[in-house]
């Protein structure tokens, strides 16, 4: 039995964790793993190479993937993913972990309706897939969010000025509101929670008159154009305020503690999967548990966030 493995779409702390997870787990039933390099287009391309232990020793600790990534816009059409397949076939490869987000497991299933058994791991910063609790990678980029705000934070209080921060997140504003709620910010917006223009002055004019000058306002990228805040909130409250995009400064770094035991665990849980003829499906964790739904469904079963936004309604 072989497998093959490839980490898809934007890196995530903790995708190193998974693959050497993965190559463990499938040594000890005896199953020989492939690295695919360069996500789908690799496969296209046949970057391919047999993985041991040896080759994934201590690399648990290192942030990115040393699969490395990249978007393919040959794999969407139907010709590029024939192709695909047929080099797992050149392979011997019938079994495939892909560890990505959303467009990686779009793509996973497609494979998996040509024949080849998927399984995918979530693997994104922005922990925007709706079945699973936590993505690869969310715990590792929240944790440098709110470093790297408590550092503008610091600054802020000595100037007395506040500081728009934009995080990442595309369209799901768990990091924003997870940072909120640890403390890091005063006011935020999010794609779930979005406020105005005049919201956010009206929030942060009422922390001014408290006497709190050094507010932090997280949002969530691609909501507003940031200078244009920036813009209005300066003119509508006759203050000074700053600006900080995070960028992809949140992607990098070494994996927190979580992430690595995280990936590891449904490493295992993919290897048992395939092992005993199982495919179609992305593991999560939801309620502590490592959890298998199948990739048509992964949208149907959308965790509520409202607990998390009263909380961080009663803290700020």
């Amino acid at each position: 039995m072989k497998i093959g493995v490839l980490t898809s779409g934007g890196d995530a702390p903790g995708m190193n964790a998974a693959i050497r997870g993965i190559v463990r787990a499938a040594e000890y039933h005896g199953i020989e793993v492939y690295g695919i390099k360069r996500g789908y287009q690799g496969l296209i391309d046949g970057e391919i190479k047999k993985l041991t232990y040896v080759d994934v020793d201590n690399i648990a600790e290192l942030g990115g993937t040393i699969l490395k990534t990249a978007r393919s816009m040959e794999f969407m059409e139907e010709k590029g993913r024939l192709k695909a397949v047929e080099v797992l076939r050149k392979y011997g490869i019938e079994n495939l972990v892909v560890i990505g987000g959303d467009g990686s497991f779009q793509g996973a299933a497609k494979l998996n309706a040509l024949g080849v058994n998927v399984i995918g791991l979530p693997g994104t910063i922005d922990n925007d897939l709706s079945y699973t609790n936590y993505c690869i990678g969310f715990d590792t980029a929240l944790n440098t969010v709110l470093d790297s705000i408590g550092r503008i934070k610091d600054t802020g209080s000595s100037h007395e000025k506040g500081t728009i921060v934009e995080v990442m997140g595309r369209y799901c504003g768990d990091l924003a509101l997870y940072a909120a709620i640890s403390g890091a910010g005063e006011i935020i917006s999010t794609p779930e929670k979005k406020l105005s223009f005049d919201e956010i002055c009206k929030r942060l004019n009422k922390n001014i008159l408290n006497g709190k000058n050094d507010n932090v306002i997280i949002i969530t990228e691609r909501m507003y154009e940031i200078e244009d805040l920036k813009k209005y909130i300066e003119e509508k409250l006759n203050i000074g305020i700053r600006t900080t995009v995070l960028g992809f400064i949140q992607r990098g770094g070494r994996p927190s503690g979580f992430d690595r035991m995280f990936a590891g665990k449904m490493a295992i849980k993919s290897i048992e999967l395939l092992k005993n003829g199982i495919s179609g499906k992305a593991i999560g964790l939801r309620d502590n548990k490592i959890i298998a739904v199948d990739f048509d469904k992964i949208n149907e079963t959308p965790i509520s966030k409202d607990e998390e936004y009263e909380t961080v309604d009663m803290l700020l």
